[in-house]
């Protein structure tokens, strides 16, 4: 008698083995953790003292509809990851709660040189948040749940860090660095104005991704991959610009759209995160379902759990109610983030075969 596929819901899903490209650790702190943090320090920014009261501040601040706007709640989180212990522990609960939402693959960026404000070398960055990645993984493994969490440094558009993060993320890719980055407003800071870092991560063999498409367009897009050749799009969205739907529904890709399709370039999406930034209008209307049935490399993230007060559960849960998916659906997406991860092939394929799709073929029965 053939088996029965176990049903779809929040508590199922939670199960499912995922896998998280898009993540910021400084976007995903628990409410509990900044207060006490914030006590240690002495910091008095805090908009209140309770930590339920905190968590729906984030939330709501984070709601505007305007990146801007949302990239402001960060002056908070950042102010209490500013000495070593704080970045162990931070890192710790990220890894120790990724891994209880069923995520056994993560990799998490984070800026070190928004970590620097009390006088930490970068260098010592980098090393608090790897041991407190190593620190949570262990004991989340130790309550059963196994994860394995990589990091991505990411420098910041508006500054001019970004040849110094990439020489950093070179020197420390073999102790769990698995690439670079460049994030925060999109307009006015184009990518190529850190040609010298790609060059150089090129010119190393390096792995990077390049937040491009989220609140500006095609031109952002297209400087991200024809310019400075990122492997990766951190959010992409705005790809759906250069899809035209004609009278009968039809979809006409342009030569952006089609390149990005046929290259098989990964799309970091981030579909909660997106509607509160305004790159979306609703859910139903993120182009992710568009772009997923049009099979491009699609894959779903958190961006930041905190601020959307999100976890890849209920981003799974949301996608599939919302469009209809199903047990395939979201191994796909799985197996989409896998293949896009800056992890070596072997490992990749190990975690292809050996967890992921083992773990939905027991959800499918």
């Amino acid at each position: 008698m053939a088996g029965v596929p176990v049903p779809l819901n929040i508590d199922t899903v939670r199960d499912a083995p995922k896998v998280l490209l898009h993540d910021h650790l400084d976007g995903g702190l628990r409410p509990t953790t900044i207060l006490e943090l914030a006590d240690r320090i002495g910091y008095q920014g805090l908009p209140t003292p309770e930590a339920d009261q905190l968590g729906r501040w984030f939330v709501t601040a984070s709601h505007s509809g305007s990146l801007e706007r949302y990239l402001e709640t960060f002056g908070h989180t950042v102010a209490v990851m500013q000495d070593e212990e704080a970045l162990v522990r931070v890192a710790a609960e990220c890894a120790q709660d990724l891994a209880m939402d069923g995520v056994v693959y993560a990799e998490v960026r984070f800026a070190p040189e928004l970590h620097v404000g009390q006088g930490l070398a970068l260098e010592a960055v980098v090393e608090a948040v790897l041991e407190g990645f190593r620190v949570g993984s262990r004991r989340a493994a130790e309550r059963g749940r196994r994860i394995r969490v990589g990091c991505l440094l990411t420098a910041m558009r508006h500054a001019a860090r970004s040849r110094e993060i990439a020489e950093l993320a070179v020197r420390y890719r073999d102790l769990g660095v698995l690439g670079f980055d460049i994030a925060g407003a999109e307009a006015g800071f184009p990518p190529t104005r850190h040609l010298d870092a790609f060059e150089y991560l090129r010119q190393q063999n390096a792995h990077f991704t390049i937040h491009a498409g989220e609140a500006f367009g095609l031109p952002s897009i297209w400087e991200a991959l024809q310019w400075c050749g990122a492997d990766r799009l951190g959010h992409g969205v705005r790809i759906v610009d250069d899809i035209n739907l004609g009278a009968d529904g039809t979809p006409r890709l342009g030569r952006l759209a089609a390149y990005v399709r046929d290259k098989r370039i990964p799309l970091e999406m981030c579909p909660t995160s997106n509607v509160h930034t305004g790159a979306a209008k609703s859910l139903a209307d993120h182009p992710i379902g568009l772009l997923a049935k049009l099979r491009f490399r699609v894959t779903v993230n958190t961006d930041n759990r905190l601020m959307s007060d999100v976890s890849m559960t209920s981003e799974l849960t949301a996608l599939a109610g919302t469009f209809d998916y199903d047990w395939p659906d979201l191994q796909w997406l799985a197996v989409n983030a896998m293949k896009s991860a800056f992890l070596n092939f072997d490992d990749r394929l190990t975690l292809i075969n050996d967890v992921i799709k083992p773990g939905y073929a027991a959800l499918m029965a």
